[in-house]
């Protein structure tokens, strides 16, 4: 009795036999959607590359794009790997971010984030340039148009956003003598200096913010507040500043503009 046949009970045989028909219905449907995602209609035919809201694209190549991204697109609409066409995309130089989506029913759009350079990395000569990021990228400023001026920078490997930090600290410091920071640089010490827009150079020594926040910051507010005396005494003569002194702060004359009689010859002390 225990092992009686199947088809002696009606009511088990109708479930087996409405769940093979539910297969058997699954697996006709699957073919027939396989067989149609495989039709010509669905070939990859367009692929539109365009920029993000707000934005131009001024550096991205087609003979490029088409050799090192169109051509290597496997699939159709339906099997395309988006992820794939995204990861060709950003390793393009110039290009930041790509976002790609399907459009229905043969195509897909590239939406690109163009790199916006900010700055050089390592001299004008160097094939690695900043963003307003902070982040490096390939590229050489004689790519970069002429309306964008360029900020130098230096500094050890994986240091670009601590330099950043730091543009942005001095810009804002300098900004009431309407100076800009055209250069600065980063020693493997983290010792740094910037040249702003007068020409004049700055030198800050090892960045305190791990020990003392407000310690660099006061030294720049002490140079603002004896600067007048500065310019008393040597005019437009200063070519640098050294901050790195704990009561004060150093100040070098040009060397074309040296009179005999200036303290030091070259370099004169401010003491608090």
């Amino acid at each position: 009795m225990m092992f009686s046949p199947l088809w002696n009970y009606p009511g088990r045989m109708q479930k087996v036999s409405r769940f093979l028909m539910r297969c058997f219905s699954l697996m006709v449907i699957v073919g027939i959607l396989v067989w149609l995602s495989q039709r010509p209609v669905f070939a990859l035919r367009q692929v539109l590359v365009e920029p993000v809201p707000g934005q131009t694209l001024k550096h991205i190549s087609k003979p490029l794009v088409r050799q090192q991204v169109l051509e290597t697109i496997q699939g159709n609409f339906f099997s395309v790997r988006l992820e794939d066409v995204k990861r060709g995309f950003e390793s393009l130089p110039w290009v930041r971010h790509a976002n790609v989506r399907r459009v229905w029913p043969n195509g897909v759009i590239v939406s690109i984030e163009e790199q916006k350079a900010f700055g050089t990395w390592g001299g004008v000569n160097s094939q690695t340039l900043m963003n307003v990021h902070g982040e490096l990228f390939s590229g050489r400023g004689s790519e970069v148009g002429d309306e964008t001026s360029l900020v130098d920078f230096y500094g050890p490997e994986d240091s670009s956003k601590e330099v950043m930090r730091l543009y942005k600290k001095a810009n804002a410091w300098f900004r009431p003598w309407d100076s800009e920071v055209k250069g600065l640089s980063l020693s493997e010490r983290y010792a740094w200096h910037v040249k702003l827009s007068n020409g004049m150079k700055v030198e800050f020594g090892r960045d305190e913010e791990g020990s003392d926040k407000t310690l660099t910051e006061d030294r720049v507010a002490r140079l603002f507040k004896y600067w007048p005396q500065v310019q008393e005494k040597w005019a437009n003569r200063v070519d640098a500043i050294d901050l790195r002194y704990a009561n004060g702060f150093a100040v070098h004359l040009a060397l074309a503009s040296v009179k005999k009689g200036d303290a030091d010859g070259k370099k004169s002390e401010l003491k608090q």
